[in-house]
């Protein structure tokens, strides 16, 4: 299952039924679960864990040290859960000792190709990032997030569960959960109505959405006044839990 061209350093754990194609190359100190596929010309580096039944398209690099400057050699790592794909010449980097020292991916995402991850970000389950998005260091994309192509994020903003950006946003501040943003800069263009019929919200969940969207957009409320009004709604199966405690936590201020 390995190559014969591949370069798979001995203290490297490999588990099995792990496939590494030609003159892919594993670093000392990455770990990689059963059944992940690496294709040809894959290199995967530095403090690594890689979960089961990834599989990595040619050309990645993985698990590289952070483009920072002041990054000199520290133990930091990459994690990578279960069942993604990452496509063709995605880049990823390991964390930094600033932050958490970590750069985090979860389950069954969807890479596509081009992509950049930089450091200490941290990526939810079930995210699809489209070609040549990018993301800055210490970003974070909650579940079910959608980045559009060429989709640009400024460090330390996160998006919300569910928030959709158009292709070619660029985005400076936080996107909330359940909202769709597009452009440069980023403006809110409504809720991801598509996308949560697709996962199973109903059509109450669904008005309450709507509901909390005009609260926090054609209102013209500060954000805290919005927050309140939102918690007031009568959210009996608590659809909008995780809209406030992102709103709540959002240190950079949200797309407007």
């Amino acid at each position: 299952m390995i190559h014969s061209t591949a370069i798979v350093h001995k203290n490297s754990i490999i588990g099995n039924n792990v496939e590494i194609g030609a003159y892919s190359i594993i670093g000392e100190q990455v770990t990689i679960d059963d059944n992940t596929k690496i294709e040809p010309h894959v290199v995967i580096s530095g403090s690594t864990t890689i979960g089961k039944n990834n599989h990595f398209f040619q050309f990645g690099s993985i698990g590289a040290a952070p483009q920072d400057k002041k990054y000199i050699d520290g133990p930091t790592t990459l994690v990578i859960g279960n069942n993604n794909t990452f496509r063709e010449n995605v880049t990823i980097n390991r964390g930094t000792i600033q932050d958490r020292g970590e750069t985090f991916i979860g389950n069954d995402n969807w890479i596509m190709a081009g992509v950049h991850i930089a450091h200490d970000c941290i990526i939810g389950n079930n995210t699809i990032f489209a070609n040549a998005s990018a993301l800055a260091g210490h970003v974070t994309v909650n579940d079910w997030a959608i980045l559009g192509g060429y989709t640009l994020v400024h460090q330390f903003c996160r998006l919300g569960e569910h928030s959709f950006c158009g292709m070619g946003s660029v985005i400076s501040q936080d996107v909330p959960s359940f909202v769709t943003v597009s452009g440069n800069l980023a403006y809110p263009r409504g809720i991801n109505l598509e996308g949560l019929k697709r996962r199973g919200f109903d059509k109450e969940q669904l008005s309450l959405v709507k509901k909390s969207y005009r609260i926090l957009y054609r209102n013209s409320y500060g954000l805290e006044k919005a927050i309140a009004e939102i918690e007031d709604i009568n959210d009996q199966k608590n659809s909008l839990g995780t809209l406030i405690k992102f709103l709540k936590n959002s240190s950079r201020g949200i797309v407007r």
